[in-house]
């Protein structure tokens, strides 16, 4: 019996141990903390999960995450601002948002680099969604994407709560990989306006809008186009020159500094103007039925997309980190992020790769380090807003133009083309979605796709037909698939090893295949090698139990060898073994044949057989 410990010591063992208290994803940890813990800590830490890493932090520790925080607060600042451009807000809404959601994002999710805040993908799918009920950057718009934002916190959170985090998985990140590269597209069309100095209506679509653009050329501003290369140009060749520098900021600094200078008040140069220079207000989002029930869709496709984001860039780096994600605790950590967010001028964010990636590579030790990158933003807002007056629109969309191209994954894109036809297809499908659809039903299209997919190969399991191999020199039963070496079959039984779960979206498969078996071959005694069932439902057992019976009418049987212990207890809770019958099942494939060879001799089946495939044939002679 292990004695009862004080909360000190719960934490120290957490903090020796790494352990996750919570979910699917620490599944042996989160039983043994429950094991040693106190009920109370336990308890505590369902509510506040930092509980779980905060005995972590010591002063190295925090002098890590300062580093790190605040390079992520330099890099964040330009990135926050072009983010709310591209979601049709006031620029200081995404340094908002990169000050809150982060917090709150690492005090209860699960990842200890992840860091969340805005994005381009959900900016501009803030944009699309919001833009067809009110004008970009009025109240009311702001007032609405505050409102999808609160909405989609809500749905996230909820999938936290209901532990649906496992769905992710299902979800092939060819998605993301496409809807992002689609939205790069989108987001340079938007900026090439600001680019140009040309006038666009706004709300076009993606075709009209490249045709506008090419009826304008001959009224092109030059001296626009002027700082918005030079700050591209700039940006471009920081970044390969040292990746640690805030490339970005120093191309805003110079090319504000060359419209300053080339600017005499006739160049037609607009300036973004000053940013208030204060901490996220408090604010209200619109709780109306009538509001809720018009962005409630929306709201869903953006809370998918943020999931996908987040779950899918924690994994990435927990790869490198070799921390253990919870997919249930990280819903829950980026909807009450967004919740929190929507009550302090935030619009929607989710897990950013750039950030993340970065405050990992800059020796980040624990989620102390985003909140440190906030903290540091917010003080870096409250010095240098004044300076934002002189910022040009073009500079920004330089900026933004370079942020585009950094969504675009030239390298994954090319893997997905060569390796998989299937996630080519959904790559694809979602890509031309996002750029002639709507932005939401382009991330439907992509999930269903994905989900298509892979119920189509789950449905259809691989069933492969076995047979003694007589060559071997150690075993003569041994069992070898018939396609990868040509070997004789009994011709009374029917040797097949199921790769896969049976279930009710594979169960006609698998009927089918036991009904060709006995109707067209004349097999009427199948055994199935097991090993290879990870999962038998009710459907699928009720099946079995037909074809079993289907089989013993004609004068065979079904018969089930090396079925996983708690595969055979899920099928024994269904009643189905005993339906069939115990002396069905064999722990070991020789006693199966040795039973089956006595069994089909006594039929009478084997006289006057020539092929004698198994070892007790030749023995019986």
């Amino acid at each position: 019996m292990i004695p009862h410990r004080h909360a000190a010591s719960d934490l120290q063992f957490l903090k020796l141990n790494n352990t996750n208290a919570f979910g699917v994803g620490d599944d042996i940890m989160a039983d043994r903390t429950h094991e040693y813990a106190s009920p109370l800590l336990n308890k505590l830490m369902l509510i506040f999960p930092f509980l779980a890493w905060l005995p972590q932090v010591n002063s190295e520790t925090i002098k890590a995450d300062m580093i790190a925080g605040i390079t992520g607060a330099v890099i964040v600042l330009p990135q926050g601002v072009a983010f709310a451009f591209i979601a049709g807000l006031p620029p200081q809404y995404g340094l908002y948002t990169a000050m809150v959601t982060p917090i709150i994002a690492a005090l209860f999710g699960s990842s200890r680099h992840l860091i969340s805040g805005p994005t381009t993908a959900i900016s501009i799918v803030i944009f699309s969604a919001v833009s067809g009920h009110a004008t970009p950057g009025t109240p009311e718009f702001i007032s609405l994407a505050l409102t999808i934002t609160f909405l989609a916190g809500v749905y996230q959170l909820a999938f936290g709560l209901a532990r649906l985090g496992v769905l992710v998985n299902f979800v092939s990140h060819t998605v993301v990989i496409g809807f992002t590269a689609g939205a790069a597209i989108l987001i340079v069309t938007s900026q090439m306006k600001n680019v140009l100095g040309i006038k666009i209506p706004k709300g076009e679509s993606f075709l009209h809008t490249w045709q506008d653009i090419l009826t304008q050329l001959d009224k092109v501003n030059y001296d626009i186009l002027a700082v918005a290369a030079l700050t591209l140009v700039i940006a471009i060749t920081i970044k390969k020159l040292n990746k640690r520098l805030p490339n970005l900021l120093i191309a805003l600094v110079i090319g504000s500094f060359f419209a300053w200078f080339i600017n005499d008040g006739t160049k037609g140069i607009d300036l973004v103007g000053e940013i208030p220079g204060n901490l996220p207000p408090f604010s209200m989002p619109d709780m109306s039925l009538s509001v809720i029930r018009q962005l409630a869709p929306d709201a869903f496709a953006i809370a998918l997309l943020g999931l996908i984001e987040a779950v899918s860039i924690s994994r990435a780096i927990a790869s490198k980190s070799h921390q253990r994600i919870d997919g249930n605790q990280e819903f829950i950590g980026q909807g009450l992020s967004n919740i929190v967010g929507s009550f302090f001028s935030s619009y929607a964010g989710s897990g950013s790769f750039t950030r993340s990636g970065l405050n990992y590579e800059s020796g980040a030790q624990t989620p102390m380090s985003a909140i440190f990158s906030a903290i540091f933003l917010g003080l870096i807002l409250l010095l240098i807003s004044p300076l934002t007056a002189f910022l040009p629109i073009a500079a920004m969309g330089g900026v933004i133009m370079m942020v585009a191209y950094g969504l675009i994954d030239r390298n994954q894109i090319k893997h997905v083309i060569e390796s998989s036809w299937t996630e080519t297809v959904i790559l694809l499908a979602t890509f031309f979605a996002t750029l002639f659809l709507e932005l939401e039903f382009a991330i439907y299209l992509g999930v269903i796709l994905s989900l298509v997919f892979f119920l189509g190969r789950t449905s259809a399991p691989v069933i492969a037909t076995l047979a003694p191999d007589v060559d071997t020199r150690y075993n003569k039963n041994i069992l070898t698939d018939v396609t990868s070496k040509p070997l004789e079959e009994c011709p009374h039984m029917k040797i097949i090893r199921i790769d896969m779960s049976v279930y009710f979206g594979s169960l006609n498969f698998i009927q089918s295949k036991l009904y060709r078996i006995s109707e067209h071959q004349n097999r009427k005694h199948i055994v199935v090698m097991s090993d290879g069932i990870n999962f038998i439902d009710l459907a699928g057992a009720e099946m079995l139990c037909e074809e079993a019976d289907r089989l013993e009418e004609e004068g065979g049987g079904l018969y089930f060898t090396g079925l996983k212990p708690a595969v055979y207890d899920a099928f024994g809770k269904t009643h189905a073994i005993k339906h069939i019958g115990n002396n069905h099942f064999f722990d070991e494939k020789k006693s199966t044949f040795a039973t089956l060879h006595r069994l089909i001799r006594k039929q009478g089946k084997c006289e006057g057989c020539q092929l004698k495939v198994f070892a007790e044939c030749k023995e019986a002679d």
